[in-house]
């Protein structure tokens, strides 16, 4: 067996293998593969010299490591292009005179399938997947995807893979038509060398007609309108696919070609760029070593079965890891189990989960009244409602009963860990893990670190929110930490204008128009609009007072903000057009008409501004770290990459004028931080 390999610096980035007549090239750029500058130089160089090999009559394309490759390397997007392009390494791919096969085992994704896409043949392993998620980085791909996946799989199925972004099993490949060929894990690469070894032509994917028919396009538009209406990506994805029935492959991989320079340098694909990197970066803690310990955490407690704390034990149970989940009550107890049992099925019907797989998750659950039952777990989180004696006295009883070296954890939305901690005698293993509802499907996890936190403590809890499937991002201890705590000026906002003469409507229209799920109107009644009320309904000193003397609570009473429909569908209120007008009156306000330019001033400028205190009071480590916060707890639009991102991109001087332009009606305490207000001098944007 001949071998060679090719280095980037002092690391392999391609090796090659002559088994008698068959030439293995493989992709070794750990840690995914990726097809940087230095691998596609190689990559070349190694297909050329086999061309001129009479020895080698097939050649088998692989990766190294646990997968085929991850695609492009991402971080080449911002700078200038070096080297041999992708796309010409596979269309030099599929010209050859000798076969070519891929191996596919882990995941080919990207660049790495559209590498696959230009090969003769497709092998994978039965736990491989495949897909091309470009459109979830505001991009197409552009390596010849969008003319060779039509060729090989039909147009519908290769624009709903292209479109969504999502990836696809070996199973689900082989029966469309991805991949020729499944090889037993513990057969490969040697299966793969004896089946390419039978190959004795090439078998180009350009030379197919796209399976399709008239209807596609506009059947695929209406279906997925709403997914495509504000981006750019996707309709540029859907044009790319249509050049594939409409021109011939050239042109196509021409027009393909044209459509991705136009979107990579664009707003959106750049705002995406940077959540891709910002998810990334919120994982690192600027002082806690690499090789911090872990503590491990094989059985977790729950206190409170309501619907935080059922949502935070699904997340385990999902895991794999068993749960002890703690009420006061039979009732409360069993209304927690029955609530995670109802979800557990409910994905069941929709096909995400086997009757298996929920048996499985709710057999490692233990429900119990007895306090004393969380004495052997590792890690207890308390989810009680938010009130700081209560939650002191628990913490005191865990100190208690917890074994030695056992992780604290509260759920707080906003209260002082610090606090909390001084009930114990162990503040050092004690933090915040605050989940965001509804806890088993939103990603975000803030990891509140208290003064006393150790760091392997804090080290554990953003190991085990990534195990669980979560994106966790540290936060040191303020009232509302990040996300809430950048809540408060929006929401004080939105009420004050509604007095002034705003709408709920046209607060929720300017969010919602600017690719907000809902606006803030709508996220208090989803919440609840008696969280924190004082109960007293002859007490009226607010806003939230009248409606909540009224009884309207929010969705749960189908009356808040909005008046709501069995299906929770919100109408326009005339009871809250009164309730509002007879506050105004009470108050002395006199009503005027506010623009939408002053909505985003004083409800979004203002996030803006509270992020700037964020980040100078070290609450949170980075700008990109509060983008993480509000991307995956609260709807961001991810094409407009986080609050702070986007006020970069529209300019400082741009949100500090805007914040000038309103000052006397953000209240008498309201101040432009100094960082903001100095980092738009430096800017020296316009202004619009």
């Amino acid at each position: 067996m001949r071998q060679l390999t090719f280095f980037k610096r002092d690391e392999p980035v391609i090796e090659t293998k002559l088994h008698e007549d068959v030439l293995e090239i493989i992709i070794a750029n750990a840690p995914v593969n990726a097809l940087g500058a230095a691998v596609r130089s190689a990559l070349a160089q190694a297909i050329d010299a086999a061309q001129e090999d009479d020895q080698v009559k097939v050649i088998l394309l692989r990766g190294a490591g646990k997968l085929f490759s991850a695609g492009a390397d991402i971080t080449e997007f911002d700078q200038p292009p070096t080297g041999c392009a992708l796309p010409a390494i596979i269309d030099t791919i599929e010209a050859s005179s000798k076969p070519i096969v891929a191996a596919i085992h882990g995941t080919a994704l990207g660049g790495g399938l559209e590498l696959a896409l230009g090969c003769h043949y497709r092998l994978a392993t039965p736990s491989a997947k495949m897909g091309l998620p470009e459109v979830s980085l505001g991009i197409l791909p552009g390596a010849g995807g969008t003319q060779r996946l039509p060729r090989l799989v039909g147009l519908d199925a290769a624009l709903a893979m292209i479109v969504s972004g999502s990836p696809v099993d070996a199973s689900s490949a082989l029966a469309m038509g991805l991949v020729d060929r499944l090889v037993d894990e513990e057969d490969f690469p040697a299966a793969a060398i004896a089946y390419a070894r039978i190959l004795d032509a090439p078998r180009r994917t350009r030379d197919k007609q796209v399976a399709h028919d008239a209807g596609a396009f506009e059947r695929f538009a209406a279906a997925n309108a709403r997914r495509i209406e504000t981006l750019d990506a996707p309709k540029a994805c859907i044009a790319a696919v249509k050049a594939s029935v409409e021109l011939p492959f050239d042109e196509g991989l021409a027009l393909e070609r044209k459509l991705f320079a136009e979107l990579v340098t664009g707003a959106q694909a750049k705002a995406l760029r940077h959540t891709f990197f910002a998810e990334r970066a919120a994982g690192k803690i600027a002082d806690l070593p690499a090789d911090t310990p872990r503590r491990p955490i094989a059985k977790v407690g729950v206190i409170g079965a309501g619907t935080m704390g059922s949502g935070i034990s699904m997340n385990f149970l999902s895991a794999g890891i068993g749960v002890t989940i703690v009420e006061m009550t039979s009732d409360a107890l069993d209304r927690g189990v029955g609530l995670m049992r109802t979800n557990y099925e409910a994905s069941a019907r929709k096909g995400r989960l086997t009757n298996e797989q929920v048996e499985q998750a709710m057999n490692l659950l233990t429900p119990t009244l007895d306090f004393d039952g969380l004495g052997d777990c590792d890690l207890i989180i308390e989810a009680v409602y938010e009130n700081m004696e209560v939650k002191k006295e628990i913490f005191a009883r865990l100190d208690a009963i917890a074994k030695p070296g056992a992780i604290l954890a509260s759920n707080t939305s906003y209260l002082s860990i610090d606090e909390i901690a001084s009930a114990t005698n162990r503040p050092a293993d004690v933090l915040g893990l605050h989940f965001f509802s509804p806890d088993n499907i939103m990603k975000l996890v803030e990891v509140v670190r208290g003064e006393a936190t150790a760091e392997d403590v804090l080290a554990t809890g953003m190991q085990l929110a990534r195990s669980i499937g979560k994106v966790p991002v540290v936060a040191r201890v303020c009232y509302g930490f990040i996300g809430n705590r950048m809540l408060i000026p929006r929401q004080d906002n939105a009420y004050a204008m509604l007095l002034e003469g705003a709408t709920p409507e046209q607060i929720d229209r300017v969010h919602t128009d600017f690719g907000m799920p809902m606006g803030p109107l709508q996220m208090i009644d989803l919440a609840g609009v008696d969280i924190g009320w004082h109960r007293d309904t002859n007490r009226i000193e607010s806003l939230q007072d009248a409606l909540c003397a009224a009884g309207r609570w929010g969705q749960k009473t189908k009356a808040g903000f909005y008046d709501y429909d069995e299906k929770r569908k919100p109408t326009p209120s005339p009871a809250v057009a009164e309730i509002i007008a007879e506050f105004r009156d009470r108050a002395g306000i006199e009503a005027r008409t506010i623009s939408d330019e002053e909505i985003v001033a004083r409800t979004l400028y203002t996030m803006v501004n509270e992020g700037a205190k964020l980040l100078e009071e070290g609450i949170a480590q980075r700008a990109s770290d509060i983008d993480v916060v509000w991307l995956y707890g609260y709807g961001w639009p991810r094409h407009k990459g986080g609050p702070m991102f986007w006020a970069d991109e529209i300019g400082l001087t741009t949100v500090v004028q805007g914040l000038e332009r309103y000052a006397d009606r953000l209240g008498g305490d309201f101040a432009i931080t100094p960082r903001l207000a100095q980092q738009s001098v430096d800017d020296g944007s316009p202004g619009k």
